[in-house]
């Protein structure tokens, strides 16, 4: 018998698939080709409590845990992961940054409509010249009696252009020092705040990437979330979540390309039988099979841990790094199997091929996943 986790997790699973296949497949070629983001759907999702799920209820949130957060991803990254990815960067960095830090006037401020899909919400580390290297970001927040005056710029931003509120880390401190970064919420409309380039990108093109720039932009001290110099400690928390959303987005691609690669080998015939039946196609489906699987458990596992309120940082960033790796994978051979119909947009798996390779880029590349593994496990 299933237990209430599990009767969730399946009910959350049947209902984001329905909608997914009611709302954004009819739409996937053409937001994709149009590299149009489909606000308006946000607010539907949020109306089926996906904007806000692991927000508690007196925040107007669902109130539900890690595994289940991540079926949703995964099963709305199975028909396209730019909605999957805008989903989980809007839970799990701008609104999980204020819930986890913000204060009690902050989380009343902005969860309940973060959580309904009225906001969509962004977040701001990386900057053109600091990837990784986030110690020294350029972006600065001095403080001016009860203000903080906002200069610089990030880039790589999802919803950096039509988010309605955005957490934004800026140093306060000397570049490379410790405790040198602090995280303030600016609401878009502030003067000197700005939406700045869409990026053109290979794949995730229903997903906004934008720069978010900042000149002589002035916020209240109010708007300041947690102390000064606390924000990349912050950050790192936040990324440990956030690489478990990653892992939920790359499984959901995995999947996707994997459906259509095993049904493709089912129905497509030569020299008189399914391909499927070869054993060149059988065995890369199986291998596929096991992958996803790995990669199955490895996320839930993470879900898992961090819903007990453990330390994810290992387990995240493993289940990041191999699911990631995964549909990258996956998405390849599954392209393989479909032939040239594979390599036009006629069918699904070409898609999945270009936005996979994100998932071993962003919130941290499969280069940094194997440098905090390396730590825990030598720590």
């Amino acid at each position: 018998m299933m237990n209430e986790i599990e009767e969730n997790q399946e009910l959350i699973a049947q209902s984001v698939r329905d909608l997914s296949e009611r709302l954004i497949r009819p739409n996937v070629r053409r937001w994709d080709e149009e590299q149009h983001f489909p606000a308006d759907l946000f607010g539907q999702l949020g109306d089926q409590g996906l904007m806000g799920m692991l927000v508690p209820a007196i925040y107007g949130g669902t109130g539900l845990g890690y595994r289940e957060y991540v079926t949703a991803i995964v099963e709305l990254s199975r028909v396209d992961g730019s909605v999957g990815l805008s989903m989980a960067a809007h839970n799990s960095l701008c609104t999980n940054h204020i819930l986890l830090f913000g204060s009690e006037e902050q989380k009343q401020t902005y969860l309940p409509r973060l959580a309904s899909g009225e906001w969509i919400g962004a977040w701001g580390l990386t900057e053109p010249n600091t990837g990784s290297d986030a110690g020294n970001m350029r972006t600065t927040a001095v403080r001016q009696g009860d203000e903080w005056v906002l200069n610089g710029a990030k880039n790589f931003i999802t919803h950096g252009r039509s988010g309605h509120v955005a957490v934004v880390i800026a140093r306060t401190g000397e570049p490379n020092s410790p405790h040198n970064a602090t995280a303030f919420v600016v609401e878009r409309g502030t003067p000197g705040f700005s939406g700045g380039r869409k990026e053109d990108k290979l794949g995730m093109r229903a997903s906004e990437t934008t720069e978010m720039l900042f000149q002589d932009c002035r916020i209240s001290d109010a708007q300041r979330l947690g102390a000064v110099g606390d924000g990349f400690i912050q950050s790192l928390k936040v990324l440990d979540g956030g690489r478990i959303s990653i892992a939920a987005l790359s499984l959901g691609i995995a999947y996707g390309a994997y459906d259509a690669a095993l049904a493709y080998a089912k129905e497509r015939e030569q020299f008189g039988q399914p391909i499927a039946t070869f054993q060149g196609i059988s065995f890369k489906l199986a291998d596929m099979a096991t992958d996803i699987e790995a990669a199955r458990l490895l996320t839930y596992q993470a879900a898992d841990l961090k819903d007990t309120g453990k330390s994810v940082t290992k387990e995240s960033a493993m289940a990041k790094l191999f699911a990631s790796e995964t549909a990258v994978k996956v998405a390849n051979e599954a392209v393989q199997i479909f032939g040239g119909y594979g390599y036009t947009k006629d069918f699904p798996v070409e898609k999945f091929y270009r936005d996979a390779k994100l998932c071993t880029i962003g919130e941290g590349t499969s280069e940094i996943q194997k440098l905090v593994i390396s730590r825990q496990i030598l720590k």
